[in-house]
């Protein structure tokens, strides 16, 4: 790993923030209807800034792109680090919150292939997305564990925040001092000239990817539990080998991409198989089987979107801006693939075709990739 990839890491450990305003929603507040704004806050600014944030990257340079979304994220936590705020005025550090993370997200994504290694870039990526989510455990987790110190406990909810204004300033300074050699594009991009990299049928398929496969996830988050919750478990256990163990494995997983030499493509086929075999034992209902699915599953849903990102960057890279910002803007998929598989009963083991088909999509695209790299 060479030194100038540390500050992008801390940049992805830092993208799980955001992930934290779920947990933390019900401790600001007891109404379901507000609580469940704070996340949406954060999700509404991918759909929104992620194709703008491409452009603007491309234009302004992926570095600082990420040197605003560290400013803007540090600028949204400093709000309930340093007060009390109304409930109005968190929703807007919140939403502030959301568009800094997409900037970090747009940007750091392709960054990584700037400051990666000759072949490193999809190991470092699968790495960072480790990172990533190890960043948005420990985010979550320090919310309630912060509350055992008496200083911080006396703040209530806003405990976390001042910690994590510090790691925000922190990583703005080292990301100030890293000299990046970047790709461009020779002639400025904009709004019209992203969306239509869609026409191209490698990218629209890779950004359809994209959005499938987070909606898969959030699938997995919203109804494992559930769904376990029907085989019996009482809901200690069912959130322990539901969520937590795909997500736990999904974390692994990453970690361990980041730290073997495989291709890319290999890596995408073998993890689009593996989530679409660990799917198909969930949904046989059967207790044992259904546990040894979120297993295979977690590892096989781990590596699906830095390969897949990689592999489109590495089509174009002088468009990895304008492509990052396309593929960030996929990640709606976790706000309209989830609704398919409630209207199908949402924990039901049948439900879990949606997810299911979403991967065999996946697989198919894989395999697809392959014939074009042996061709």
């Amino acid at each position: 790993m060479r030194f100038k990839t540390l500050p992008i890491f801390l940049a992805f450990l830092l993208m799980g923030v955001a992930d934290a305003m779920g947990p933390l929603s019900s401790a600001v507040s007891s109404n379901p209807l507000m609580a469940a704004l704070m996340p949406f806050f954060v999700f509404i600014a991918f759909a929104l800034f992620s194709v703008p944030a491409g452009v603007l990257a491309a234009r302004i340079g992926k570095k600082n792109l990420l040197l605003l979304g560290l400013a803007l994220c540090t600028a949204a936590v400093a709000v309930p680090a340093f007060l009390n705020p109304p409930f109005p005025l968190l929703l807007a550090s919140i939403f502030l919150l959301g568009v800094g993370t997409t900037f970090l997200q747009v940007a750091g994504n392709p960054i990584m292939r700037d400051v990666s290694a000759e072949g490193d870039y999809s190991r470092n990526l699968a790495l960072a997305q480790g990172i990533k989510g190890v960043g948005s455990t420990a985010s979550a987790f320090l919310v309630t564990a912060i509350t055992g110190l008496a200083f911080f406990a006396a703040m209530g909810w806003r405990g976390a925040f001042p910690v994590f204004f510090a790691l925000m300033a922190l990583a703005l300074l080292l990301v100030m001092t890293l000299k990046v050699e970047e790709t461009r594009t020779e002639v400025p991009p904009s709004v019209g000239s992203s969306l239509a990299l869609l026409k191209e049928p490698v990218f629209a398929l890779a950004v359809l990817g994209i959005f499938l496969y987070v909606g898969a996830e959030v699938c997995m988050a919203a109804f494992l539990k559930p769904a376990l919750d029907g085989l019996g478990l009482n809901p200690k256990a069912a959130a322990l080998f539901g969520p937590s163990l795909f997500f736990g494995t999904l974390t692994v997983g990453r970690l361990v991409a980041g730290s073997v030499q495989v291709s890319a493509r290999t890596f995408f086929r073998l993890s689009a198989g593996l989530g679409l075999a660990g799917l198909a034992l969930v949904m046989t209902g059967a207790k044992p089987l259904v546990l040894t699915g979120v297993v295979l599953g977690g590892f096989g849903f781990a590596n699906i979107w830095p390969m897949l990102f990689s592999i489109t960057v590495e089509e174009r890279p002088g468009r990895a801006s304008e492509l990052s910002g396309l593929m960030c803007m996929a990640i709606s998929g976790g706000a309209l693939v989830p609704l398919a598989m409630a209207r199908l009963g949402g924990g039901r083991p049948l439900a879990f075709a949606v997810p299911a088909l979403c991967f065999g999509y996946l697989l198919l695209l894989s395999l697809k990739g392959a014939r074009k790299a042996e061709a």
